[in-house]
């Protein structure tokens, strides 16, 4: 197996609310007062090392706020970490947020095109993908709406279908099988299931912790930002359910 993705003492600070909400007119005013303070910030991912190989299915457990998502988008590039390095060989096909990479004044249609040519797949060949990833995402009657039109629930679907239908190098996956109502659960775990047996690279963020103990090979456990444990699949999840039974 070749190496796919290398992180290496990555960190990551981003700002809390309070400093967003700290405007110019604010800074002046305190600043003349003396009672200018920097605003505070958060580490939010805390010198991660790990790596992936290619065919490699990790999953990426923990709970609300220890860093899982935010450490997916560094990966994709969406966030450019703090300090560290990363290495990412190939492709990757993202599904991190409802409507990530969506246009939404474009039409369903153009949207999936883009989504394609922007992971360097020709214009034709996405044209030709185009009526399958509508029907697997049942949207077959909004191929001409603008993306802003959808609900919340047709843009998963349509977020889901897109990113699943192309055969990228690696597939960075963030609480996707919660997506629509329990049929299109099931149709999405079929998918999903197509994938594993395709044999490739995919990191899996997910509460399913049976789903990641029974289809991935290995799992992180991230507690405030930092890696707590790594290994198999089984034994991450079960020191994991350990330490949440402990507490």
């Amino acid at each position: 197996m070749r190496e796919v993705i290398r992180l290496e003492q990555v960190s990551l600070w981003r700002r809390t609310q309070e400093e967003f909400s700290y405007d110019l007119k604010r800074t002046i005013l305190s600043m003349i007062e003396g009672k200018y303070r920097q605003p505070s910030r958060k580490l939010v991912l805390n010198k991660i090392d790990f790596v992936v190989q290619s065919g490699e299915r990790v999953g990426i457990i923990g709970s609300n706020g220890s860093g899982k998502s935010t450490l997916l988008k560094v990966i994709c590039g969406i966030l450019k970490p703090t300090s560290g390095q990363i290495r990412v060989q190939g492709e990757i096909a993202p599904l991190i947020e409802l409507g990530a990479g969506f246009d939404p004044e474009l039409s369903v249609k153009d949207n999936i095109v883009l989504y394609g040519v922007m992971l360097g797949f020709s214009r034709q060949e996405m044209t030709r993908k185009v009526w399958d990833i509508l029907d697997f995402a049942e949207l077959q009657e909004y191929p001409l709406a603008p993306v802003k039109a959808l609900s919340s629930g047709m843009m998963a679907r349509l977020g889901f279908a897109v990113a699943t239908d192309i055969q990228s190098d690696i597939l960075i996956l963030d609480e996707v099988l919660s997506v629509g109502d329990e049929r299109f659960k099931n149709k999405s775990t079929k998918r999903m299931e197509r994938l594993w047996e395709e044999q490739a690279t995919i990191l899996l963020v997910s509460h399913d912790l049976k789903f990641i103990e029974k289809s991935c090979q290995r799992a992180i456990w991230m507690e405030k930002g930092q890696i707590n444990y790594a290994g198999t699949a089984a034994d991450t999840v079960s020191y994991y359910l350990a330490s949440a039974q402990n507490n």
